[in-house]
């Protein structure tokens, strides 16, 4: 099976362009919704939650796991996979969605001024300049922090008029750093149930960054690259969707990020 991660439901916007892009294979959804968002813990903190979603992952039988989130990507893949895996699960592979973001984003800007916007965590990890510069060393990274929108996200309000001057907050902030911005990165996978409310308050010369089609493109060719883990990936429609909160809200937010109503597996992490 395939896995993804979240600290919430955004990474099922990411899961929904994955299953567009390769129906074939079986999917395990987590979100840790019960210690949602992630964006305002330590780094230390995100870790531990991130190891205890991944292995909880890995025993329902996945063998690869996409951490379809931003905050997780930037401050945990890289200890999971240098010193989680190969102790405890050195067959398993654990991928991330910060830098096909960034490669997308450092080969497509003509002014060589970008914006990121995210959660604290994200922002504060520098995640995303370290990545964009290292495919283009030219390339400056402007971020905004957006500590207000995941909460709200995830409470469902996606029409109150506080989320939409919210979203204007954040931009009119990033972009008071340079005129030259022409792409953004939207580093939160919630954030794709707004998107269009970020392009309203962006100059129409800024391209929007969402991060579904991309990460689906990018999966797809590690797989026709990596012979080894695909060969073991279930071929079926099994879907099996996990939280470790089960509330009338959660199950309002998975039908909202999926598109369609789920059953729901509830877990202890």
């Amino acid at each position: 099976m395939l896995g993804f991660f979240d600290s919430g439901l955004g990474g099922l916007t990411v899961l929904r362009e994955v299953e567009k892009r390769l129906p074939r294979y079986a999917y395990v959804y987590l979100g840790d919704n019960a210690r949602t968002p992630y964006g305002s813990h330590s780094h230390e903190v995100i870790y531990k939650f991130t190891k205890q979603g991944v292995t909880r992952l890995f025993k329902e039988g996945a063998q690869l796991v996409i951490l379809a989130c931003n905050t997780a990507s930037s401050v945990a893949l890289r200890r999971i996979q240098q010193e989680f895996l190969p102790e405890k699960f050195p067959d398993r592979r654990v991928l991330g969605i910060i830098i096909p973001t960034a490669e997308e984003i450092a080969s497509m800007t003509k002014t060589k001024e970008v914006g990121v916007l995210g959660t604290e965590a994200t922002i504060h990890s520098f995640a995303y300049p370290k990545e964009i510069t290292k495919v283009d060393a030219a390339v400056k990274v402007h971020q905004q922090a957006c500590p207000l929108l995941v909460p709200i996200i995830e409470a469902g309000e996606l029409e109150w008029e506080g989320l939409d001057l919210a979203v204007k907050k954040y931009t009119d902030a990033l972009m008071r750093n340079s005129s030259k911005i022409d792409g953004v990165i939207l580093g939160c996978t919630h954030y794709a149930l707004i998107e269009e409310m970020f392009k309203k308050h962006l100059p129409p010369s800024v391209r929007v960054i969402a991060q579904g089609n991309i990460i689906a493109d990018k999966l797809a060719d590690y797989l026709s690259r990596h012979s080894e883990i695909e060969s073991k990936l279930e071929r079926s429609d099994r879907r099996i969707f996990m939280s470790s909160e089960d509330s009338w809200r959660v199950r309002h937010l998975f039908e909202l990020f999926y598109g369609k109503k789920v059953d729901i597996k509830k877990v202890s992490l």
